[in-house]
């Protein structure tokens, strides 16, 4: 019993956690018309891609300790369950469900796209909510493939919060090439900030690694060309880039970037 209501007590918490990462984009409107919109071969890529990011944020952040594989995979289906039915439950109460039908397509769609931001949100709720991360001691020393991971992760959910919006296209639109490269050096120097002079997490065991120029090297460079890479991703699973010539392309891509880069800088602070 001591262990199922432990259990319950973290279910409950990785529903809060959904809840507060996820409702921002539940009540955004563009997220509605991309779950109609978007290509269905597109959404199921980015499901199932999903689930090994899930897989990975369980073995660092879950929201119960686990030790074994099975634990993880079990724990990862279940974020995605409380982000999938959170979801479901939210938008069918804001009236956005059930327009075209009981459980239609294009319902499925909306649900689905806002149900991984909710999993990560389940998935980071042990340390936000409870009394600290529940991982063990070496699963948080993440190694270098571990950081790059983490960064990854929060390059994803940051950017996945602005992804859909008009409001992007609309930068990318107004910005010329100068404008473009600022806005890179700016994303640069901010990722490089935020983690190694402003005393986040993790700061001091990087900088043991070595000077300015083997840290730039070693983790804000990667750190950006990740923040790019889901950038794109992200534009091209919500279709932005279809019939689009390459430097308009590269314009939105660094214009999402600016967010994604503050996403992977911060990560650590979440997870």
């Amino acid at each position: 019993m001591h262990a199922n209501a432990v259990y319950g007590r973290a279910l409950a918490r990785a529903f809060g956690g959904a809840l507060l990462f996820s409702f921002p984009l539940l009540m955004t409107m563009e997220m509605w018309s991309l779950g109609m919109a978007v290509e269905r071969a597109r959404l199921l890529v980015f499901l199932l891609l999903s689930l090994p990011m899930l897989l990975g944020l369980s073995y660092y952040a879950g929201f119960e300790p686990t030790f074994r594989l099975k634990d993880e995979v079990l724990d990862a289906l279940a974020a995605f369950g409380v982000g999938f039915l959170l979801s479901a439950a939210l938008l069918a109460t804001f009236g956005v469900l059930g327009r075209h039908g009981l459980f239609s397509q294009a319902d499925l769609g909306k649900v689905a796209l806002c149900a991984v931001p909710g999993a990560i949100g389940a998935l980071v709720a042990g340390k936000q909510l409870g009394e600290g991360s529940p991982s063990s001691r070496e699963k948080s020393e993440a190694g270098t493939l571990g950081e790059t991971f983490l960064m990854a992760v929060g390059a994803l959910f940051l950017a996945f919060n602005v992804a859909p919006t008009e409001e992007m296209i609309l930068i990318a639109y107004q910005m010329g090439p100068l404008q473009a490269l600022l806005l890179m050096a700016l994303s640069v120097l901010l990722l490089h900030a935020f983690v190694y002079r402003l005393g986040f997490p993790g700061e001091s065991r990087r900088r043991e690694a070595g000077g300015f120029l083997r840290t730039f090297v070693g983790f804000t460079a990667p750190g950006y060309g990740v923040a790019l890479i889901v950038s794109l991703y992200l534009l091209w699973t919500f279709g932005r880039t279809d019939g689009v010539a390459p430097h308009e392309i590269a314009t939105m891509t660094i214009v999402l970037a600016f967010p994604a880069a503050l996403g992977a800088a911060t990560a650590r602070l979440v997870v």
